[in-house]
């Protein structure tokens, strides 16, 4: 006897039932993918992290040297100094040798413009407050090779004689008296609210950096000047090139009295006894004179000139 399930009518009917169970499920794993997945919202997703900028280093604080001028009587104005501060070198350096070396004009502003460029590649020459030397680089020739000379010192003994007899003392006692005509002098120059005192220690310390160099110094023939040879050498800057321009023992002394004048200006008092030993070779007062008319200034290497060169 056949059963139901033998039938052919069955047999659809099985397939219908098996076929609705497994759309049924199809269809309930459908929703239940696309309520619990689907529809619940996607996990915030975290913004990417922004690195705060770098910030630069702070710039270390610029040493300050402000000088405290009272002088007993009243200044010339800048402008009419010449006279009174030709005066006064005078009687510290001697009247023949200053009267013999030091331009009369503009002796200030000469002097502060000369300051502000050595540390720099050129010096401009018409600005400078000594005359010139004349003569000529003294070098040894040999083939190719051209060296300077021990003897090219011997051209500036008439400055080292200044330089070796020079009360510092005394000196910086002019400096200071004076130093109100500096100081506008070096605000002319494109400087307002800077201190001249501080660009005189940052030169001195700046020459104190040249190479002690013992031995020939080889050169080369520049366009018009001879020029070191070695461009390390050559890069250094123009006051730097002429302390090695006058020898070792010249740029020695030099030194010595640069570091005796560097503490008085700093502090006003004497230098001490070491510091005028010779190397081993190895808020400032306000602008006096508000009506004084500013004389032409000439800038930082505002003044083209040959490149300096060992002369």
């Amino acid at each position: 006897m056949s059963t139901s399930w033998d039938s052919e009518d069955s047999f659809w009917k099985r397939t219908a039932l098996y076929s609705a169970i497994a759309v049924a499920v199809v269809a309930a794993g459908g929703a239940i993918y696309y309520f619990e997945f689907m529809k619940k919202p996607a996990p915030p997703v975290a913004p990417p992290a922004v690195q705060a900028p770098a910030q630069a280093a702070p710039e270390p604080e610029k040493e300050h040297h402000p000088i405290a001028s009272q002088p007993d009587k009243p200044l010339p104005k800048l402008n009419e100094s010449d006279p009174e501060v030709g005066g006064a070198l005078a009687g510290v350096f001697g009247k023949g040798p200053i009267e013999q070396m030091l331009v009369p004009e503009m002796v200030i502003r000469h002097i502060v413009v000369t300051v502000d460029n050595l540390p720099r590649n050129k010096v401009a020459e018409q600005m400078r407050p000594l005359k010139s030397l004349g003569g000529e680089t003294v070098v040894v020739t040999s083939g190719d090779s051209t060296l300077l000379s021990t003897e090219n010192a011997a051209r500036y003994a008439a400055v080292m004689k200044l330089v070796q007899t020079a009360d510092i003392k005394q000196l910086g006692s002019l400096y200071i008296r004076y130093y109100p005509l500096f100081q506008q002098s070096y605000e002319d120059l494109g400087y307002p609210g800077q201190y001249f005192n501080d660009r005189l220690v940052e030169v001195i310390d700046h020459l104190l950096q040249t190479p002690d160099i013992r031995g020939p110094i080889p050169l080369k023939q520049g366009k018009v000047f001879y020029e070191y040879a070695d461009p390390a050498l050559e890069a250094r800057s123009a006051g730097q090139k002429l302390l090695l321009r006058m020898g070792p023992q010249n740029e020695a002394t030099i030194k010595a009295k640069l570091k005796e004048l560097r503490v008085y200006v700093t502090t006003s008092q004497d230098p001490p006894a070491e510091a005028a030993a010779p190397a081993a070779p190895g808020d400032a007062a306000a602008p006096a004179a508000s009506g004084d008319a500013a004389a032409p200034a000439v800038k930082p290497d505002s003044v083209p000139e040959a490149a300096p060169a060992p002369k």
